[in-house]
């Protein structure tokens, strides 16, 4: 169950000031989950983000703040990641979000322990953030009916739907190898271009490299081998959520997707925002899933039920800065912004399908939502929908034009919540910054995240 109770009160402040900012990602009524070093090369940790504090879980438990939890979970919140919680389930991290919300509300027992304080909440910009999670397993699905429409229009104008996209989430299973956290530089990826089917293909430099604004999913709980998920069992297995950029080689792919779907201009690099805002954190911006035109197919059996709160209210935007306008400290230029609330395939759905098989489920398994789009232009969620595949060109305050991503593009994604009568919460940024194909540099600094 996703319920509404005292860590969503709006009334409620912290004793970290920053975090009482109107504007503020993470008030106490986020208590996003992450895991972190302090630099220069500490052992990392798992994390909670307050305000423009991190608090140290293993030095909160270290310091009898957590007494009172589970051993079981007290001893999770001591591993160097979050899979040991993310194991437990939803209602372990429940437990965990009431302790920590009593704990960082103002006029709590902490607020004047001043030597406890000083040990287990640090400065965020003393922290490197690290991959939330050993991602074992990582599929991305395509269920915004808004984004398939919109480049099934640009492939096949008479049919841009295929016939299986209203009964059956569709997805495909990617590479959690190359998923790495926000700030890792982009490289542009190297393969197989047919631009003109009058030409053999040749191997270069991807130009048509584009970002993707997603939500991922993280998994969490147990599950076995050849047993569904029905639904009414999904939301227990939605541990929480993030934002996902699932960099994307528009050319490559054009080549060769078919017959088998995305490979190699998706496999090259996904990037997370690091903090995971817990689905119980989202209780206040749960709302209905949309309604299926008429004519639409319902849902088979198996992926009904829970409708009138299936969604989230989870508004996303993309922004771009080029290497001239930081050069003339021009701000990101807002490219779009969509709401996760207008997907045509809910978060339970996914899962539900992705295990009706008898696939095994992991705990810290991602997936990815697919891109973001809404019914509006201003709502597409990548470039290749934007420029309409690079025929609409996009203006920006430099001067330059973009179709696709340039060395030295940087793409920030953005998600936050806001409903009457609740906390406004964020996601913290998804930043990635594409750079010269040579510079070995970017590679180093991609595998360091992962250590």
């Amino acid at each position: 169950m996703i319920t509404i109770d005292e860590t969503h009160d709006p009334a409620l402040e912290s004793f970290i000031e920053s975090a009482n900012a109107p504007d503020a990602d993470f008030p106490v009524q986020n208590l996003p989950l992450g895991t972190a070093r302090r630099r220069p090369d500490g052992k990392s940790f798992c994390a909670v983000a307050i305000g423009d504090r991190v608090l140290k879980l293993r030095g909160a438990e270290e310091s009898g703040l957590f007494d009172d939890l589970d051993a079981e979970l007290r001893a999770a919140v001591r591993e160097p990641n979050l899979n040991g919680l993310m194991a437990l389930g939803r209602g372990p991290a429940r437990e965990l979000r009431l302790a920590l919300s009593r704990l960082l509300r103002r006029g709590s027992s902490l607020e004047s322990d001043t030597a406890t304080i000083d040990h287990v909440l640090i400065p965020m910009d003393e922290v490197e953030m690290l991959m939330p999670a050993t991602i074992g397993d990582y599929t991305d699905f395509y269920a915004s009916v808004h984004h398939a429409t919109n480049v099934g229009s640009m492939f096949r104008p008479d049919n841009p739907l295929l016939p299986n996209y209203k009964w059956i989430p569709i997805g495909y299973h990617g590479r959690s190898s190359t998923i790495r956290p926000s700030g890792t530089p982009v490289q542009r990826p190297s393969g197989q271009r047919r631009p003109d089917p009058d030409v053999d293909p040749a191997f270069g430099p991807c130009k048509g490299l584009d970002y993707e604004l997603e939500v991922g999913l993280f998994f969490g709980g147990t599950h076995e081998l050849g047993r569904p998920i029905t639904m009414d069992e999904a939301e227990e297995h939605l541990f929480g959520f993030c934002l996902l950029n699932d960099w994307s080689a528009r050319d490559m792919q054009a080549w060769e997707y078919q017959p088998l779907g995305p490979f190699l201009a998706k496999s090259f690099l996904s990037t997370i925002s690091p903090w995971i805002v817990t689905t119980d954190a989202l209780a206040p911006f749960r709302v209905a899933a949309p309604e299926r035109p008429a004519g639409d197919p319902q849902p088979l059996p198996y992926l009904s039920g829970g409708e009138s709160k299936a969604a989230f209210d989870v508004k996303v935007g993309a922004h771009l800065s080029s290497a001239a306008m930081r050069a003339h400290d021009q701000p990101h230029l807002r490219l779009s912004e969509a709401s996760f609330r207008d997907m045509y395939w809910s978060p339970a759905q996914m899962v539900v399908h992705h295990a009706s098989n008898g696939c095994l489920m992991r705990a810290g398994d991602l997936l990815g939502s697919g891109t973001v789009s809404g019914p509006d232009a201003s709502a597409r969620g990548c470039l290749l929908e934007l420029t309409w595949r690079g025929r609409d060109p996009i203006a920006l305050p430099s001067g330059e034009e973009r179709r696709f991503l340039e060395d030295g593009d940087e793409v920030v994604l953005t998600g936050h919540c806001e409903a009457p009568g609740a906390r406004r919460i964020g996601f913290g940024p998804c930043v990635g910054r594409v750079v010269d194909p040579n510079d070995r540099s970017a590679e180093k600094a991609a595998d360091k995240a992962t250590e």
